[in-house]
């Protein structure tokens, strides 16, 4: 069915609508998009994608309705069949025309009389100038006929795009209620396929807002709009009343409103970490007369990487959801005064990153506006740093030295960063060491992966005297977590001129064992794993005395924990 507006004050049924059209004093066809809504949720005026008052180059010459040319840009003209071209009607009259009806019309003095007066109450029931208003007008000197064409639209009207939610509106007036009643019955034109905008045709007579000086006049506007598949419209009335006794009516302000919902996308919470949960929400905001939009659809692909861990949840009306191979797939409608509904999926990631979703992830989309961009970020795991590093460490039975120039980033989500220098060190009865430096560090990435460090370097080793000399020993150790939050350890060893008991040592293999005969026993890159292999302790040098005696040199440990597990203490 139609609804027709109620009488004055806030007379009509869509004031929204309404409102948008006033400023509208001539008629044009208007092909902008829908704008996407302020918010998620908020509904947004109708978008006029044509408006037809019949003011166009008119004045006081009335001129049939195939004379006419509408405003540009696309000029539009009309036709109708031939049985409301003649016997006093598809008339353009206004009040202020002259009272004597124009040759040839069919229509007598008090006829021509009384459409000029239903095109000046038009005039006032919009709110503009009722004696120049002008509308489309008949009177029925003769019977028409039923369902013949009353208006006709002949050029296309282009559309930002298919698949449209699409809404008409007409002012119309009548009088002589007591005999037979108009019953307009307009359609929206796809091609040649009429598709209807009405249950029930609209009775002015039967349905009037209001009744002024005798005529019935409305405002009256399709209760349920149509899914438009076609890439531009066009618009047709027929009248299904036959009889010329009575079906005396006019009508103005022709209208199609495009009230296209709007869908927006919008991911919560971010950033989150990887391997959590967030929620991804397509919501669908109705235009703001909340009339019913049923049959709207969508897929929307996934971002690479991003997966869905259940099936959509959704308060939308008769909707059918689901999601599989990396889309969304939702279908459904909004009922009458609702003002928006949500399809929900719970999503992960495993891999850090920014995962965003835009309207041309949204394809198969029909009867919905497109969204813009929305994005979430997925970071790695909050890791706790543990660094250490030094340069010499003698434990003895009777003495201990060291650690010697210690740096150390002690078991602590912050990132940060210690170095320190020592400029030689004597180890009683086993030797010296030159300039020693280490640093211990924790930086956190972009997506919040961590990396910690730690290094040593001690230049002019001489032990047992002589046994063991270097120009320099490093030692470092590295900890890495990815973007999925797992961690990847790597200990390395540099060595400038080591000689053991005479030999040289270069590019020594992990763990390589030295035995220097009745004195000690020397392993040289020496590494181990830590907290499961979330860590590595790297010694360059590691000397064990038969006597007991215990030394290290340049020495780098690191590792990457989850918060709660101890870090190792050595």
């Amino acid at each position: 069915m139609t609804t027709p507006s109620p009488g004055r004050p806030g007379r009509r049924a869509l004031p929204t609508i309404i409102a948008a059209l006033t400023a509208l004093p001539l008629s044009f066809a208007l092909t902008t998009a829908q704008p996407a809504s302020a918010a998620p949720g908020v509904p947004q005026a109708p978008v006029v994608v044509f408006a037809e008052d019949f003011e166009n180059g008119q004045g006081a010459t009335p001129v049939l309705l195939t004379a006419y040319t509408g405003a540009p840009p696309v000029a539009q003209t009309y036709t109708a069949d031939p049985a409301w071209l003649t016997a006093c009607n598809g008339w353009l009259a206004a009040a202020q025309q002259p009272a004597a009806p124009p040759p040839g019309s069919g229509c007598s003095a008090g006829n021509w009389q009384a459409v000029r007066n239903m095109a000046g109450i038009l005039g006032q029931w919009a709110g503009g100038d009722p004696a120049g208003n002008h509308a489309v007008t008949a009177y029925t000197a003769a019977d028409p006929g039923a369902g013949k064409v009353q208006l006709r639209t002949q050029q296309p009207i282009p559309l930002p795009e298919p698949d449209r939610f699409l809404t008409f509106s007409v002012d119309a007036a009548e009088q002589n209620c007591f005999a037979n009643h108009a019953k307009f019955e307009f359609y929206l034109l796809d091609g040649a396929t009429a598709v209807p905008t009405f249950t029930t045709p609209i009775e002015p007579c039967a349905n009037p807002s209001t009744v002024i000086n005798g005529t019935a006049v409305g405002t009256y506007t399709s209760d349920r709009p149509v899914l438009f598949g076609g890439s531009s419209v066009g618009v047709q009335l027929l009248n299904a009343q036959g009889s010329g006794i009575g079906n005396d009516a006019a009508f103005d302000n022709v209208r199609v409103l495009d009230v296209t919902p709007q869908l927006d996308v919008g991911y919560s919470p971010s950033p989150v970490e990887v391997g959590q949960t967030a929620t991804l929400v397509f919501t669908v905001t109705n235009t703001s007369e909340l009339a019913v939009k049923d049959g709207w659809s969508f897929t929307a692909n996934l971002p690479a990487g991003l997966t869905a861990t259940a099936q959509p949840t959704t308060d939308c009306t008769d909707a059918t959801t689901s999601t599989a191979a990396g889309t969304v797939t939702a279908t459904g409608a909004l009922a009458t005064g609702q003002v928006s509904c949500t399809i929900t999926v719970t999503v992960t990631a495993a891999h850090t990153g920014t995962y965003t979703t835009c309207a041309t992830d949204v394809t198969a989309r029909a009867g919905l506006n497109a969204p813009g961009c929305a994005s979430i970020r997925f970071t790695a795991p909050v890791l706790v740093f543990d660094a250490h590093a030094h340069g010499g460490k003698l434990t003895a039975p009777l003495v201990g030295v060291g650690p010697l120039a210690p740096s150390d980033l002690s078991c602590t989500t912050q990132p940060g960063l210690d170095q320190d220098q020592l400029l030689g060190a004597t180890l009683p009865g086993i030797g010296s060491l030159g300039v020693i430096d280490t640093e211990a560090r924790g930086v956190v990435g972009g997506d919040g992966e961590r990396t910690v460090s730690a290094w040593a370097r001690t230049a002019k080793v001489s032990l047992l005297n002589g046994l063991i000399t270097a120009d320099e020993i490093r030692a470092r150790a590295t900890a890495d977590e990815d973007g999925t939050g797992a961690v990847t350890t790597a200990g390395q060893v540099e060595l400038v001129n080591l000689r053991i008991n005479g030999v040289p040592v270069v590019d020594p293999a992990v763990g390589l064992t030295i035995t220097i005969p009745l004195v000690a026993t020397v392993v040289v890159n020496e590494q181990r794993p830590l907290a499961g292999g979330a860590g590595i302790a790297v010694n360059a040098l590691h000397v064990r005395l038969l006597s007991g005696v215990d030394l290290v040199v340049s020495h780098a440990r690191v590792t990457l924990t989850r918060p709660g597990i101890p870090c190792p203490v050595n």
